[in-house]
Order: C-alpha cells, then structure tokens, then sequence
C-alpha cells in the first residue's frame, strides 16, 4: 500500500490534485471495513499530499455522549480531546451539519484554540451510509485564508466515497 502512496504523482492543479487523491485514497481502502482504520489513512495522506495542512484528523462523534466529538485519528500536534457540539469550528460544522471554512481563526467567535500556530481552518462533516453523522474532519493550516471552495469540494468528495458508500 505505502508503495503505491508513494508513487503518486499529485498534479499541481489543486481540483486535479483532490481528484488524483480521491482515487488513491479509494485504491488503498478497498475492502477496508474498519472506519478507525479508514480515518487514519485519510488524515495520513491528506496530510502528506498537501504540505500546508498543519493539523489534519478527525473528531468522532461520541455515542456514549450525546452532542460530543472525540479525538479520533489525525496527524500534527496535539489535539484537543473533546469538542461540544455548537463549539469552535468542529462543534459548529458537527451542529450545522456542514462545511465550514474560516480564512482567520482569531476571529471566528468560540474558536478553540487548540495550537496557537494555526492561522486558518476547514472543517467537514462526515456522514456514514444512513447519512447519520459519524465524524469531522478538520484541518488546519498556519497560512490564512489557506481554504476555499475547492479544498471544500476535494474533501467533501473524498469523505462521501470512503465514509458513505
């Protein structure tokens, strides 16, 4: 598996790029059913396909605790542990049920500040088959205004075809 990751040529358009990954990802995850073992694929080569992702992983959302998010697993430092939905950016896309994309974390009211270094952030929801919400992937980024609409595409894309099939 880590040798076709590593072959990968990604191309420098940054649509093309999530394309290219989507499919990869897709590749290494067939016949995959374990979805712990499916996030840590996905926050692993994200993160090393786009070397300004800071922060990349995923929130689980906790069933033993209604309304709460998880750490579950990601790559960069550490990590806040628990999120209340409705807080921060992650609370806020699991509560909205949507993708949130903020340019300046410093300015996004209740912004959990989990690594100082972080500048902006995009957060999606994940949904499993049922389209019940299982997780968020956030990522973060030291450069603002590092996230638009085509990172919220490219993620989302890969999300729905790994999680939701």
């Amino acid at each position: 598996m880590a040798e076709a990751f590593n072959s990968v040529e990604l191309p420098q358009d940054k649509a093309a790029r999530y394309a290219a990954l989507a499919e990869e990802i897709a590749a290494v995850l067939e016949g995959e059913p374990d979805l712990t073992a499916r996030m840590a694929v996905v926050a692993g080569m994200l993160a090393q396909s786009f070397p300004h992702f800071f922060w990349t992983g995923f929130y689980r959302v906790d069933p033993s605790r209604p309304g709460e998010l998880v750490l579950g697993p990601y790559q960069g430092t550490l990590g806040c542990l628990r999120i209340p939905f409705g807080k921060g950016v992650c609370g806020a896309a699991a509560g909205r049920r949507e993708t949130v994309v903020v340019e300046d974390v410093h300015a996004f009211p209740g912004h959990i500040a989990c690594d100082s270094r972080s500048a902006s952030e995009i957060v999606c929801p994940v949904f499993g088959a049922a389209g019940e919400l299982i997780a968020v992937l956030d990522v973060d980024s030291e450069i603002p205004a590092a996230f638009d609409g085509t990172d919220a595409e490219g993620l989302n894309r890969i999300l729905s075809r790994v999680f939701a099939a």
